[in-house]
C-alpha cells in the first residue's frame, strides 16, 4: 500500500474531510478503524507465527506460544500438555504465569480420551461449554483442579498432538469471538510447527526407544572426525550391548524385549549431556557419540551406565531376570588417523572383549590392546556433568 493508498491519507482527502460527518454516519470512519486494528491483529498474527516457525525443538514452540497469547490476552495462566514421543502416551506439562513457567496443580497421565471430542470440534471452546458437550465426564476432571476459562487442541495429520488451557482474563471478563479465531488461527501454526519438528524427528529419531539412529549417529560422527582432524579435538564413542537379550524375546516375547530396550535408552537419555548423541545402532545395541571427551570421561560414562543399568527393574508379568549390558571405548583425535569404519570397528572390538570377559563390563580400546580397566580412575556420582 502506498502512502497515497493509506487510511490517513484517504481520511486528510479534502473531500473526505468536508464530508467527514456524513461519512461519520454512516459507519465508513468507524469501519475504517475497524480494518486498522484487524490489519495490526493480523501483523501480529503473521509476526508470532514467524516466531514460532524459527523455533527448534516443541518446548520452545509451546514458550513462543506462551507470548504471544499473553501478549493478546493477559490470562491468569497457560497450561500445555503434549505428547513428546507420538507412539507414546506420556505426557508433558508445563505451566505458565506472567510468562514463566510454574507448577499449576494439574495431573494427568494420557490426552487420549480428549481426542475424539476434538475430532469433531476442531476449534478453541470454553471449558465449561466443553464439560457440558464431552459424553464422558471423567475426561475433564484431570483439568477441573485449575478450572480453565478455554482449551484448545493441537492437531495434526498424527492426531491430538496436545492440548493448551488457557486461564480467565485478568483485565476484562469474556473471550470474544476475534480472540477465539485468534487463538485458532495461533493453534494451527503451532500445529504446523510441532508437525514439521515430528517429521524432522522421525528422520533422525528411532520409533521404538525415542533415540537418534544410526544415519544421524553417523553423520554426527563424521563431523566430530572432521572436527577433530582441524582442531585436535578429542572425542569418544561407547559401543553397548545387551547381555543375553535373545532370551528374553524368547522366554518372555518381543514385547518384553520392548520394554528392556526402551528402559534402557531412558537410562542412557538421562546420563548423557545435551550435546552428546546417543543413538540406537540396531536390534539390541546403542552407540553415543561423546564430543569433547577423552578416555576419562568416556570410561566414566561408561560405567555409570552399566551400574544403572543393572540397577533398573524392568516392569513385566511375570517378573523379568535383571538386565544388563556390555560395553566398548574407542577414543579418537587429530593423530588417530582412522576412518568412520575404523572407529566403530575398533569400539566393537571393545565390545566382543567385554563379551569375552563375562559381559556386564566395560572395555577401552587402546593402541591395538584391549583393556578392562578395574581401577585406577575414579568413578563419578549420577548426573551429566562430566
Amino acid at each position: 500500500m502506498s502512502k497515497s493508498d493509506s487510511p490517513h491519507a484517504f481520511l486528510s482527502n479534502p473531500k473526505v474531510i468536508e464530508n467527514y460527518a456524513l461519512l461519520q454516519d454512516i459507519g465508513v470512519v468507524q469501519y475504517i478503524d475497524y480494518l486498522n486494528k484487524e490489519i495490526q491483529a493480523y501483523k501480529g498474527l503473521l509476526s508470532g507465527a514467524v516466531d514460532i516457525f524459527n523455533r527448534t525443538s516443541i518446548g520452545d514452540i509451546m514458550d513462543a506460544a506462551v507470548w504471544q497469547i499473553s501478549d493478546h490476552f493477559m490470562p491468569s495462566f497457560i497450561v500445555f500438555l503434549w505428547r513428546p514421543l507420538q507412539n507414546k502416551e506420556d505426557v508433558t506439562i508445563k505451566g505458565y504465569r506472567n510468562y514463566k513457567e510454574v507448577n499449576l496443580p494439574i495431573k494427568i497421565d494420557t490426552i487420549t480420551p480428549f481426542e475424539g471430542f476434538f475430532q469433531q470440534h476442531p476449534k478453541p471452546i470454553a471449558y465449561k461449554l466443553f464439560v457440558e458437550q464431552s459424553e464422558n465426564s471423567h475426561v475433564s476432571q484431570a483439568l477441573d483442579a485449575v478450572q480453565p476459562e478455554l482449551i484448545a487442541p493441537i492437531q495434526g495429520p498424527s492426531g491430538l498432538y496436545g492440548l493448551i488451557l488457557v486461564g480467565r482474563k485478568m483485565l476484562a471478563d469474556n473471550y470474544t469471538p476475534d480472540e477465539l479465531d485468534f487463538l485458532q488461527h495461533l493453534m494451527s501454526f503451532v500445529s504446523n510447527a510441532i508437525q514439521n519438528h515430528l517429521h524432522y524427528e522421525h528422520s533422525v529419531r528411532d520409533f521404538k526407544t525415542g533415540l537418534f539412529n544410526h544415519g544421524f549417529f553417523i553423520t554426527r560422527l563424521n563431523e566430530e572426525i572432521s572436527r577433530s582432524k582441524r582442531i585436535n579435538y578429542t572425542s569418544s564413542i561407547i559401543v553397548i550391548d545387551v547381555d543375553h537379550f535373545k532370551d528374553f524375546n524368547d522366554s518372555y516375547g518381543h514385547l518384553a524385549g520392548d520394554r528392556v530396550l526402551e528402559n534402557i535408552a531412558l537410562v542412557i537419555r538421562q546420563n548423557v549431556r545435551s550435546e552428546d548423541i546417543p543413538s540406537r545402532f540396531g536390534g539390541e545395541e546403542f552407540t553415543i557419540l561423546l564430543p569433547d571427551a577423552d578416555k576419562n570421561i568416556a570410561w566414566r560414562v561408561a560405567e555409570r551406565l552399566r551400574t544403572s543399568v543393572a540397577n533398573i527393574k524392568v516392569t513385566w508379568d511375570p517378573p523379568l531376570p535383571p538386565v544388563t549390558i556390555s560395553t566398548g571405548i574407542y577414543v579418537f583425535n587429530k593423530d588417530s588417523n582412522v576412518s568412520t569404519d575404523d572407529i566403530i570397528t575398533r569400539a566393537d572390538e571393545a565390545l566382543y572383549h567385554s563379551k569375552g570377559q563375562g559381559r556386564n563390563c566395560s572395555t577401552l580400546w587402546r593402541s591395538g590392546l584391549l583393556f578392562k580397566i578395574e581401577h585406577g580412575i575414579k568413578e563419578m556420582t549420577p548426573g551429566i556433568s562430566y
